[in-house]
């Protein structure tokens, strides 16, 4: 039996609340996506900038952060999409708790693209909630349902990109497919192919003096040294391989080969020479031809002639012409062989040693010091100190620059214009009609501003910023220790290669930094 101790014991004593419950207040944002840039598309593109402006608006625990929207893009990748990584930006930096899509096919049009943004979003706390689909990705099963469906979407686009291919094979049957290269030499107008007189008259040039004897090299040097005093060489980087292409495109001489290269079924796509894999269509007489029949099978000729008489390994292209640079006469470096080991030469001390006389270096001590510099990028913080620094110099000029802090003023302004009318909406003071026009005129005019603003900020030295972000992912893709040179990597990483002396090298990589490296006296 309880005891009047025990009822004391059990005595209990309400509390209550002196403080409301915080209201929690979700930052929402919206992304949208049309396909094409039709009138029809545009206009979905306007309707569904404004359904999420309502919806969002609607709810008391939601704040519109931005609607994000790409307009009249097509495509399998998300890395051709503005706004999409805008989006990613600023979930990044903590601006965003929920984005609002229509459907995965809005999101991305691949499993690998659709997954990884999930999983990517999910890390920073950020779920998507697609409203065709009723899929939130707060939900444990969401993801493995969102793969099912982003592989429809996949079959989608995929489905898209036949009936595009389709399309573009029909036209060059019939011969009314327009290709998208200008070769160097011609210029567009009206969609057709027309001669270029200044450029022209270096395609002849070429052709001449490669049927007088010189051979491709040779012709790649003249041009080269000749573009510092003539703007219309600069275009072209004028390389070995360069004066092939020229010598065996068919298009100068008015005909055109379609389909000499091709875009690979499974994605990631990848665009890759044709040797009979696909079928090819050859149309005579498609636009005005600058060398003549005659002189472009002569020099077809000329060329198996070269290539049967000088065996496969002497004319084994190196991957560092065109790359090595003199530092003592600023000429191009040619490969060639001596006792069966490969040199880089300096192209003016070959011709004339009291020209220049930078000595030639061992190929092999070059990809030596390639693997030491690799070494160094892969296990030292070069890269990582460098990112940083170009972050916090291009984050310091953003503080006081004018036009940042106007776009900024302007975006506030709107920002508050766009409140206040939600507000005299809410008490029945705007007319339906009015309201709607005049929220999407301002929704346009914000994304606007907020796109200006993003694209001032990636101006100025993002493109040194970029580079160095893509070689850090290079350098994090590649192996622990590169025991061999490796050709695809060294073209991924290396810009230039100053060759200082026999004895010491700088590579230059593709963001600009120069990274020293010693050439060892005996490599074996």
């Amino acid at each position: 039996m309880a005891t009047a101790r025990d009822n004391l014991a059990r005595k209990q004593i309400f509390i209550p609340a002196t403080q409301p419950e915080e209201k929690i207040v979700l930052r929402v944002a919206a992304y949208c996506r049309v396909s094409s840039d039709s009138e029809d598309q545009l206009n979905s593109f306007a309707a569904q900038n404004t359904h999420y402006n309502n919806l969002i608006k609607s709810h008391d625990k939601w704040e519109l952060v931005d609607i994000y929207a790409d307009e009249g893009i097509t495509g399998t990748s998300a890395k051709k999409r503005g706004d999409f990584q805008r989006m990613l930006e600023d979930c990044h930096k903590g601006k965003i708790d929920k984005i609002l899509v229509k459907s995965i096919s809005r999101f991305a049009r691949n499993t690998k693209d659709c997954l990884e943004a999930v999983r990517e979003l999910r890390t920073l706390g950020i779920s998507i909630f697609f409203e065709e689909h009723n899929i939130d990705t707060r939900m444990v099963s969401s993801e493995m349902l969102t793969s099912v469906i982003a592989a429809c979407a996949q079959a989608e686009s995929e489905s898209i990109s036949q009936n595009m291919k389709w399309s573009i094979q029909k036209k060059m049957r019939n011969g009314t497919y327009v290709a998208t290269h200008v070769p160097f030499g011609f210029r567009r107008e009206d969609g057709q192919l027309v001669i270029d007189e200044n450029e022209a008259v270096y395609v002849r040039y070429l052709f001449s003096r490669y049927l007088a004897g010189a051979n491709a090299h040779e012709i790649a040097e003249e041009f080269l040294q000749r573009s510092e005093n003539e703007p219309v060489l600069s275009r072209r980087k004028w390389t070995h391989r360069t004066v092939i292409e020229m010598l065996i495109n068919e298009k100068y001489t008015g005909d055109v080969l379609h389909q000499k290269t091709y875009m690979t079924e499974t994605l990631p796509r990848q665009c890759v020479r044709n040797h009979g894999q696909m079928d090819q269509y050859y149309v005579s007489s498609v636009h005005p031809a600058i060398i003549d029949r005659y002189s472009f099978q002569a020099a077809q000729e000329l060329l198996q002639k070269r290539k049967k008489d000088h065996p496969p390994h002497r004319q084994r292209a190196s991957v560092f012409i065109g790359t090595a640079v003199c530092a003592k006469c600023g000429g191009g470096f040619r490969s060639c062989e001596s006792s069966g080991k490969r040199y880089c030469v300096c192209r003016r001390h070959a011709h004339n040693a009291d020209a220049c006389d930078m000595p030639p270096i061992p190929e092999d001590a070059i990809m030596q010091a390639f693997l030491r510099l690799y070494d160094n990028l892969k296990h030292g913080e070069i890269l990582q100190f460098t990112q940083k620094t170009l972050s916090t110099i291009r984050s310091r000029k953003m503080l006081w620059s004018t036009d940042i802090v106007e776009l900024n003023q302007r975006i506030s302004d709107l920002s508050s214009q766009s409140h206040k009318l939600s507000s005299l909406n809410r008490r029945g003071m705007v007319d339906p009609d009015i309201f709607i026009a005049k929220s999407n005129q301002l929704a346009e005019q914000l994304r606007s501003a907020k796109q200006q603003k993003e694209q001032f900020m990636r101006q100025e030295d993002r493109s040194i910023l970029d580079s160095t972000e893509q070689l850090l992912e290079t350098m994090e893709a590649g192996p622990e220790v590169l025991e061999a040179f490796d050709e695809e990597l060294f073209c991924e990483l290396i810009d230039k290669i100053i060759v200082e002396s026999n004895l010491k090298i700088r590579f230059r990589l593709k963001n600009g930094l120069e990274l020293p490296e010693t050439i060892e006296r005996t490599v074996r």
